[in-house]
């Protein structure tokens, strides 16, 4: 299996996850273009994907839906509430809907050589939920976990047994209450339904590690309320600090960035 991310952050998420035989998308929120590009560094294009994973109708995660169901007829896989409400947007608009697949939480279904298992996540969209992924076998497991406002025992019990992440780092919680957001746009981003802080990521990845979790990417990183480095530092500091037997160099930990196509993880 593969993980990579393509675009990760406040302005535009897309995140690729495969194997020789099925290739996926999880969210299409940057144009076709930068897609594109980042599949064609790994040697595929938007014609070889099998299917796109849909998380939340947020723009950040379907604004190039669109432009990319025209063209090339992807079926899309998301809860019946994220693509009703997905629907509604510009972003789909003239889109075939039959390509349109609704999927339940905590009801595994497999595309190609995949079995991909939704699950709830708490953010202020519809019916968001985040996607873990393996074989048929689940020897092998990757996970994409962003736009959550809190964590609890279920998460953590779904992000288990992993050999790849992808897990939201999204904000600096004092950089965020001094910068110049709203005052509801920083209680909403704070709030349950928000989005995980540098420090509460790093405790979520405490609760998960193990020795067979391989990379640990840091995503959904705001533009106005967090630095790369610092939410590198932040999280470590937290596995540091804990009571875990681990320690943060025991994990190849990177931070995904918005702008820029990582290097492909293969598992």
């Amino acid at each position: 299996m593969r993980l990579m991310s393509i675009a990760s952050g406040s302005s535009g998420n897309c995140i690729y996850v495969g194997d020789d035989n099925t290739h996926l998308l999880i969210d299409t929120g940057i144009s076709r273009k930068r897609v594109e590009e980042g599949l064609n560094t790994i040697g595929l294009t938007l014609s070889d994907m099998s299917g796109i994973l849909v998380t939340h109708e947020h723009s950040d995660h379907i604004s190039g839906l669109g432009v990319i169901l025209r063209k090339y007829h992807i079926p899309v896989y998301g809860t019946n509430e994220t693509i009703e409400e997905s629907a509604k947007t510009k972003y789909l608009d003239k889109v075939d809907f039959a390509l349109m697949n609704g999927v339940n939480t905590d009801e595994d279904f497999t595309i190609g050589t995949l079995k991909i298992h939704p699950f709830s996540i708490s953010h202020d969209a519809a019916n968001p939920c985040g996607y873990r992924i393996s074989d048929i076998d689940e020897r092998k497991a990757v996970a994409v976990a962003t736009d959550m406002g809190c964590y609890n025992e279920y998460i953590v019990d779904k992000l288990k047994n992993l050999d790849a992440i992808l897990l939201e780092a999204n904000h600096d919680i004092k950089m965020l209450q001094v910068g110049s957001y709203p005052y509801y746009l920083k209680q909403r981003i704070l709030g349950n339904h928000g989005h995980l802080c540098n420090e509460m990521s790093g405790r979520l990845l405490d609760e998960i590690l193990s020795d067979k979790l391989k990379k640990i990417y840091l995503g959904h990183l705001s533009k106005e309320n967090n630095y790369p480095d610092l939410a590198y530092e932040s999280v470590r500091a937290e596995i540091n600090l804990s009571d875990s037997p681990f320690k943060a160099d025991d994990f190849d930990i990177e931070v995904a960035k918005r702008d820029r196509v990582m290097e492909c993880f293969d598992i």
